[in-house]
């Protein structure tokens, strides 16, 4: 059942290779770590979350805010997804709601998102409280041409994906959401400060991360399901 609309807007998505047995230790049973020729993915993503509203309501009605999340990419009963560590955004109700609702991982924060030409600057402080710090300071810029992530490609592998898992109470939910093909540019990805890896109890991983940005896509989130371990 459809139960939120909204955009997700100027996506960048950095994503870094590691062992797979890194990720393995950090997830709950029910779920499988996913690999692209061997290795495992950590993605860094800075988003813009537009117009989110109960579905069916008029855009008009929802707030837009920042976005930034780290996440990881698994396999489940329902098949490819992914499982998210942390997802910081400046919609005090809306992270209320995600945290009871889908007992997703969300943190309050305060963010600057800035577009200048084909650049985006994102900056976010955690704000909130009980929970580690966390600092993310970057600038994204598009380039090239927009297009379908290839066939077999790692980008389509960490892009095209339409369900979530995460721990509930006692279970695991699964979460679907439906949205059109992701239509892609390269981007540059400059971080100047990145608490993401550290705060969720990961180092630094070594080497460039790929890289790819998206306008965006409209989408529509279903209420969570009970997935079988």
């Amino acid at each position: 059942m459809r139960v939120i609309s909204m955009d997700w807007r100027d996506v960048c998505v950095a994503s870094y290779a590691v062992d797979p047995a890194v990720v393995a230790e950090t997830l709950p049973e029910g779920v499988t770590v996913d690999t692209y020729e061997g290795d495992a993915y950590l993605s860094v993503v800075p988003f813009v979350m537009g117009d989110v509203r109960p579905y069916g309501f008029p855009r008009r009605v929802g707030p837009t805010f920042g976005e930034l999340n780290l996440r990881t990419y698994v396999t489940g009963d329902g098949g490819p997804g992914i499982y998210f560590y942390n997802l910081d955004a400046t919609d005090r109700l809306g992270v209320a709601i995600a945290r009871a609702t889908y007992r997703l991982p969300y943190y309050n924060a305060s963010q600057r998102v800035v577009r200048r030409g084909e650049t985006v600057e994102f900056e976010s402080e955690r704000t909130h409280s009980g929970v580690p710090p966390c600092e993310f300071d970057a600038d994204y810029t598009s380039r090239g041409d927009l297009r379908p992530a290839e066939s077999g490609s790692l980008s389509e592998f960490l892009l095209e994906r339409y369900r979530f898992y995460v721990e509930g109470r006692d279970t695991l939910l699964r979460g679907e959401v439906e949205h059109g093909p992701w239509e892609l540019r390269a981007a540059d990805y400059d971080a100047r400060t990145n608490d993401l890896f550290d705060v969720n109890g990961f180092e630094t991983p070594d080497g460039e991360p790929h890289v790819v940005y998206s306008p965006g896509v409209e989408v529509a989130a279903h209420a969570p399901t009970r997935a079988e371990r």
